[in-house]
């Protein structure tokens, strides 16, 4: 979900709610900490030169339970970052603190923000000789196993 498309959920909701990928929500006394652009420069496995950009919201909770982050303080932190630090319009990404600092996606439901999973991946299939999909065997390809099991060279296993 890119940052203007959170900008035009937030005038909609009357409360803030961010739920995680088993469906709870994150507590109501979060806070979001940081925004801030990410850029980061790297080389895949294949050696190929790349450059990814996102938005990082960290979402914090602790014993405060007083306060209640709104979607207009929210949206109000979200301009202020866009004119202090310019924002550019990318997809967003969401630290959120489990068993350790996860990285989520980010979806709209209708009423709240839900967290995603996100995935590590090779970027560079094609030159690790990894194949977009696993070859097809037909099973009348396969050989024939004798009754009483495998045996050496016969190809079972």
């Amino acid at each position: 979900m890119k940052l203007s498309e959170i900008k035009s959920k937030l005038p909609l909701l009357s409360e803030l709610t961010f739920l995680l990928p088993d469906g709870s929500a994150v507590p109501a006394h979060f806070h979001i900490t940081e925004i801030g652009q990410v850029t980061k420069r790297f080389i895949d496995c294949g050696g190929t030169l790349r450059d990814e950009k996102s938005i990082n919201f960290q979402l914090w909770e602790d014993g405060d339970y007083d306060h209640r982050l709104g979607a207009k303080k929210l949206l109000d932190i979200i301009q202020l970052s866009e004119k202090v630090l310019g924002l550019e319009d990318l997809e967003v990404e969401v630290e959120y603190q489990g068993d350790t600092i996860g990285k989520y996606g980010l979806e709209f439901t209708g009423e709240a923000f839900a967290l995603t999973r996100t995935m590590t991946d090779c970027l560079a299939k094609e030159k690790c000789g990894i194949p977009d999909q696993k070859p097809r065997l037909k099973m009348s390809d396969l050989k024939v196993v004798a009754a009483d099991g495998c045996s050496p060279n016969s190809g079972c296993c």
